[in-house]
């Protein structure tokens, strides 16, 4: 022990600067000043220039200070194997506690983290995205950061951490300045991924980063020389040493080491010699050394080079063919040889090399042939330990194919587990060397489903090839073919590429005998279609669809799913209202979740949002609660999670919370971008942030958004909600550009009318071109909108019908616009749609000169958000002669009291439910009359609050 510990401190010559950093990491981290907090330090140099020792030496001062130390090292061997590096620095710190007690500790992220670290196994169902998978340990990570501060989260060797646990990190980095963490990497510089690049690039509070690790100056070497072997070492013989060892601190170790072994003299006479002693430390001159060992430990070695890092010597034995005394002797002779050395901090932690340069030269030494039998021996000896099929699955990627079904069962078990532990990339590989073993003729088309279901969130491309593929196959399981051709069709369409997925599935839907299964396919290309902007005969699709659906029960869930989409063809059709909401009742009679493993959650999101364009937001945001607390329940927090945030904002939009619908919408981009740009999930959150932008008047800021974000032609082949081509042209419009605007919209026009989509409360684009063309085809425009009024009425929900009389007001002759606007105003005051009747009321004030009107305008727009509305009404309402109404919203002028008593007046009458409708005009207005008051305000809040349910 001692010599060891005076091997460290000659190793530490000439790292006062580093240690120096450090120090001063660690004195912020344990004070109590304003400075005090955590921060991030990266050492960067070739091998063997000392990282792993200072980080020892960093390790020792951090639990001098009492601080918890996580440490974690990255192994060459070990970069196929998920999460390796995430398990060695969470898992000692929780393994051991009961299960009762670890779900406590990590509450919703139990079965979302768990696999991934190796707590408990992996649940059947849907496994987490990974972009679901990092937040949970970030938050997992957090927690123990918390718990256990002031904590020293140390990656030796993170050039070799695997992709999973690096990229968490690396994502994780930023935050260490604002937790009780110092959060310490070390790697090779050339070596670094380019998905770890935050550590070459973080500024931060730590300095300069990183902190590259500088060779050992000759007057270092000198010191380190003189310190192991006697003050009497002459100059020549130490220039010599520092020149053969290029001042590498490690090289310069274990040279000297060598130079007290052989007894040699530190004199000028002697330094010829030393070049022969410094290459009989590595390359080949390191494997002749263990030669010299004996075959038995020659095959100890190797076994452990195989086995990478923490190397249980029982298993090496095993892998080496080696009784338990043989392997006791090997460990001794390669530990006083300083190939091997003991477990490090940890008793139990096995066997490592004294460095990695040793472990990678014994590893490129063995023999091709037998390498690749010692990983086959080694993936056996794994699993018959008990370690699993992924420990084994490592090594089975190192070996030849040799159509053996064990090693295809066992990769195949190995992908399914880390599949389920939300590393798809890892399942990907072990997968594609499965299929090289090969398979068995019966099962390459399992094996090839699997695949695809592996690569589609990281290479839809290619699950595209695999999932043709497997099709191709022989399938004698009608599940496994319907869950090919399921999956197929799932990812062509969310490569954009719908059409080909409903050729697929009508292929697919004659050639299964099964009714239930055949149903099942259906309503797989009823929804695809549905969602395909280019459908080439929608009407005969919604008949077919209508004919079938109104003849199910809703027995299970595939009917369910069919009336679903029936529910929302009914809705973009413009059938009466009361249809609609029968039609979603059905499908909601049972509980109706959003993240059954082998559906997609379309189906869930349509019928929540046809509440909305029937008035019942109230409705949709509770399906969309429950729906989204499912995806986070679930690990889903990607594109789903973005889907679900952006969508809610459309919901508060459309109630006139345009600040939380900013919000949300914002929550809902910052997702998607991690989903990728031009996907179906960017576009809905782009579309959806334009619009409530140009509803609080910020033009301009949309505009940027719209350019920043590439957003234009082409648009997506997939329908989106808003329309993606309609909200385009509605920016546009509010630029000025109405030329450009009416180009687009007659466009729109083109690929909706013929599909028979027609109800402007879900796509409003005649509204938007009968204002567009209104300067120079004033007839065009009042056609145009009262078309787009008719459409509004048959639907029956009164924001839609509201919203387009105030554009046919807006259109119409003079004498027509009092009664349009008047009617508007009273509709939109009985719905739930508050920015529409900010709007109307504006509208309506302006051109009846009505100051009344417009300082309700004026408060219902602040209370909205609608900050460019409510500027212009101030402005209409100061022109003419009118106060501004006081405070900035109706709740600084209400009292919680006052509004509940006209709540209650409002609905005295109303029979109880469980979800009670928006109280009508007149009955506010009668509420306002018992209070005896017509405070500005009063009737807004009144209506924003009754458009909820009690």
């Amino acid at each position: 022990m001692t010599e060891r510990r005076s091997r460290v401190r000659r190793a530490l010559i000439e790292r006062e600067a580093e240690l120096g950093t450090v120090d001063a990491a660690l004195d912020r981290l344990t004070g109590t000043g304003p400075d005090a907090g955590g921060a991030l330090l990266a050492f960067s140099g070739p091998a063997g220039l000392g990282k792993t020792t200072l980080l020892a030496e960093l390790r020792r001062r951090a639990r001098a200070r009492s601080c918890t130390v996580l440490a974690a090292r990255g192994g060459e061997r070990e970069q196929s194997q998920p999460f390796h590096v995430a398990r060695q620095l969470i898992q000692p710190q929780l393994t051991g506690t009961p299960e009762g007690e670890l779900r406590a500790v990590l509450g919703g992220w139990y079965s979302i983290v768990g696999p991934a670290l190796g707590l408990c196994a992996p649940e059947q169902g849907a496994p987490p995205d990974p972009q679901g998978l990092r937040d949970g340990l970030d938050w997992v990570l957090t927690h123990l950061v918390v718990r256990r501060a002031p904590v020293v989260l140390v990656l030796d060797d993170a050039h070799w951490a695997d992709p999973e646990s690096l990229g968490w990190l690396a994502a994780f980095a930023p935050r260490a300045e604002h937790l009780p963490l110092l959060l310490v990497v070390a790697y090779r510089p050339d070596e670094l991924p380019a998905h770890a690049e935050a550590f070459r690039t973080l500024p931060g509070r730590a300095g300069q980063r990183p902190l590259p690790l500088a060779p050992l100056t000759p007057a270092a070497v000198a010191a380190l020389v003189r310190g192991s072997l006697g003050d009497h070492a002459d100059d020549a013989f130490c220039q010599e040493a520092w020149t053969v060892t290029t001042g590498n601190p490690f090289e310069a170790v274990e040279l000297t080491a060598k130079i007290r072994e052989k007894g040699l003299p530190p004199v000028g006479a002697s330094a010829p010699l030393l070049r022969d002693l410094a290459a009989a430390q590595r390359g080949s001159g390191l494997i002749a050394r263990l030669e010299r060992l004996g075959p038995s430990t020659v095959r100890f070695a190797w076994a452990c080079a195989v086995l990478g890092t923490a190397i249980p010597r029982e298993l090496a034995a095993r892998v080496a063919s080696l009784g338990a005394e043989e392997a006791v002797d090997a460990t001794g002779r390669l530990r006083d040889a300083r190939i091997l050395s003991g477990a490090g901090e940890e008793p139990d932690a096995g066997l490592e090399f004294v460095h990695p340069l040793i472990a990678t030269a014994i590893y490129r030494s063995i023999p091709d042939a037998l390498r690749v039998a010692l990983h086959g021996r080694t993936a056996a000896a794994v699993v018959d330990a008990g370690l699993g099929a992924p420990a084994a699955a490592r090594h089975l990627l190192e070996t030849r194919p040799e159509n053996d079904p064990w090693v295809v069962r066992t990769l195949r078990e190995a992908a399914a587990e880390n599949l389920r532990a939300g590393a798809p990339e890892a399942a990907r590989r072990q997968l594609a060397r499965a299929l090289l073993e090969p398979p068995g003729f019966r099962e390459r088309a399992a094996v090839l489903y699997e695949l695809g279901c592996a690569s589609l969130l990281t290479e839809p491309a290619n699950t595209v090839n695999h999932l043709r593929d497997a099709l191709a196959e022989p399938v004698d399981d009608t599940a496994l073919r319907q869950g090919i051709v399921i999956r197929l069709a799932q990812v062509l369409s969310h490569s954009d590429h719908l059409s080909e997925a409903s050729d697929l599935l009508a292929r697919e839907i004659p050639r299964t005998q099964d009714p239930r299964a055949r149903l099942r396919l259906q309503s797989e290309q009823f929804m695809w279609d549905a969602f395909n902007a280019a459908e080439p005969d929608s009407p005969t699709r919604s008949r077919r669809l209508a004919k079938l659906a109104d003849r199910l029960t809703g027995r299970d869930l595939t009917e369910r799913y069919v009336i679903g989409l029936r529910t929302w063809d009914a809705c973009l059709r413009g059938e009466p209202v009361d249809v609609v909401l029968h039609h979603a009742g059905r499908v909601l009679r049972e509980p109706f979740s959003w993240a059954y493993a082998d559906h997609g959650f379309e189906v869930p999101v349509l019928t929540a949002m046809v509440h909305l364009y029937a008035d019942r937001p109230w409705k949709a945001e509770e399906l969309f609660d429950a729906g989204t607390a499912e995806f986070e329940r679930q690990g889903w927090r990607g594109a789903h999670l973005s889907f679900a945030h952006s969508l809610r904002a459309y919901i508060r939009y459309r109630r006139g919370r345009l600040v939380e619908a900013e919000e949300l919408a914002r929550a809902g981009l910052r997702l998607a971008e991690r989903v990728g740009r031009r996907t179906p999930v960017h576009w809905y959150a782009i579309a959806i942030l334009i619009t409530t932008l140009l509803a609080r008047g910020r033009v301009d800021e949309a505009w940027e958004l719209a350019r920043e974000h590439d957003y234009g032609k082409p648009f997506p082949a997939a329908v989106v909600f808003p329309d993606s081509q309609t909200v385009y042209a509605e920016l546009l419009l509010a630029r000025g550009d109405a030329k450009a605007a009416v180009v687009e919209l007659e466009a729109v026009d083109r690929r909706l009318t013929p599909r028979g989509i027609q109800n402007p409360a879900w796509c409003p684009w005649q509204l938007h071109l009968a204002r567009a063309v209104a300067a120079d085809d004033p007839g065009r425009a009042r056609e145009l909108a009262a078309d787009a009024v008719a459409r509004a009425r048959a639907f029956g929900a009164p924001s839609g019908i509201g919203q387009a009389l105030r554009v046919a007001a807006e259109v119409a002759d003079w004498g027509e616009r009092e009664a349009l606007l008047r009617e508007s105003v009273a509709l939109l005051s009985a719905s739930p749609a508050g920015y529409e009747l900010a709007c109307a009321l504006a509208a309506s004030g302006t051109e009846l000169q009505d100051r009344d009107l417009l300082t309700q305008a004026v408060v219902t727009a602040r209370d909205c958000g609608a900050d460019g509305l409510a500027g212009r009404a101030t402005e209409h309402l100061l022109a003419l002669g009118g106060a501004l109404p006081c405070g900035s919203s109706w709740q600084d002028e209400l009292t919680e009291e006052e509004l509940h008593a006209a709540e209650h007046a409002a609905r005295q009458d109303e029979t109880p439910g469980p979800e009670r409708a928006p109280v009508p005009g007149p009955e506010l207005s009668a509420a306002c009359r018992k209070l005896g008051t017509d405070r500005p305000g009063l009737r807004s809040a009144l209506r924003a609050r009754t458009a909820a349910p009690a």
